[in-house]
């Protein structure tokens, strides 16, 4: 699986973080990072983080 977020839409709610905090999490700057390729493992908070974001910026991309 491979995660994309459109930075453009992101505003850093941070609704991701609180859905996956190993995949996603905010930098002391206030911008989103996240790891592009997260094990498999944690599908089920990345689909929820997907589901939670409020400006629907990220995506995921199956490898």
């Amino acid at each position: 699986m491979r995660i994309d977020i459109d930075f453009d839409r992101c505003e850093g709610h941070g609704m991701c973080e609180l859905s996956a905090p190993n995949v996603f999490w905010i930098d002391d700057e206030g911008d989103t990072q996240f790891v592009a390729e997260p094990p498999e493992s944690e599908r089920d908070g990345v689909e929820d983080a997907i589901a939670a974001c409020p400006m629907q910026a990220i995506h995921m991309v199956q490898s």
